[in-house]
């Protein structure tokens, strides 16, 4: 296969499944094993395409990007500077995290704990659902309203995802509604705080792995993140639309699903 539409087809992997809790690394740890792809460069390939992703939602949030820079009077929790100092609680736990286990994050990218991983994930999701199922739905508190409190424990659940297969939106997103969000503001948070930390995870990787680059591989990282932009803005409004009325389980379900084959065939 051409390596350009291999790009793409990752790219388009990876925007449909970023924001979902099907685990985005999950799918192209197994994706790049099908296409026979593998090592350092590919890896950093498949981190850095997540910024076309993000910018799908900086695309589809700009008003709420711009009303952290220009509140105007706002009475949102997400606005100004109160609303920037709770995306970066929310970041802070993964990011140092990552740092310390960067290389051992590394060692997990393989289909066997991938397998484990989308497992684990979709436990953790289950038991997000039947808590929220027990709570008041009218009690759960909106994304305009979210305490300190809330945006670190979000934070907290996001170094789940550290575990390739685990998924940052299943960590996040039912992270938040243990937390007390709604699905759907749990979702649209999830979003937000995936900004921050998809540039500083792309930064860190494409900086470390810049001696194994040329510029020749420049037009696949752009053909992938472009990709990965426009499946991603699919992915996002269509999840967005189901999320009052469609629970986690059905994605926990796929995963487990998906846990079996990747196993038993990728792992062996």
């Amino acid at each position: 296969m051409e390596p350009m539409t291999t790009s793409c087809i990752l790219g388009v992997v990876e925007g449909l499944t970023e924001f979902l809790p099907v685990s985005s690394t999950g799918h192209l740890v197994i994706s790049s094993s099908l296409l026979g792809l593998g090592g350092e460069k590919a890896a950093t390939f498949n981190v850095v395409i997540q910024v076309g992703a993000m910018l799908a939602v900086l695309a589809l949030y700009w008003r709420k990007f711009l009303g952290l820079l220009a509140p105007r009077g706002s009475s949102s929790a997400l606005s100004g500077m109160h609303g920037i100092m709770l995306l970066i609680l929310t970041t802070i736990p993964g990011a140092v995290l990552g740092l310390l286990l960067h290389s051992r994050i590394k060692a997990l990218f393989t289909p066997a704990s991938v397998a484990i991983a989308l497992i684990a994930g979709s436990v953790f999701m289950v038991l997000a659902e039947r808590y929220l199922a027990g709570r008041n739905a009218e009690s759960a508190s909106g994304v305009d309203t979210l305490t300190a409190r809330q945006a670190l424990g979000v934070g907290c659940f996001q170094c789940l995802a550290l575990w390739p297969g685990f998924s940052r939106s299943a960590s996040t997103i039912a992270g938040g509604m243990l937390l007390g969000l709604s699905r759907r503001d749990a979702a649209e948070y999830s979003f937000l705080a995936a900004v921050p930390i998809i540039v500083g995870a792309a930064g860190y990787d494409l900086l470390k792995s810049l001696p194994l680059l040329s510029a020749a591989d420049l037009p696949y990282f752009l053909a992938g993140s472009l990709a990965s932009f426009l499946s991603a803005l699919v992915a996002i409004k269509t999840f967005i639309a189901f999320a009052g009325r469609v629970t986690l389980r059905g994605f926990a379900l796929y995963r487990v699903l998906l846990a079996v084959p990747v196993y038993w065939f990728l792992a062996q």
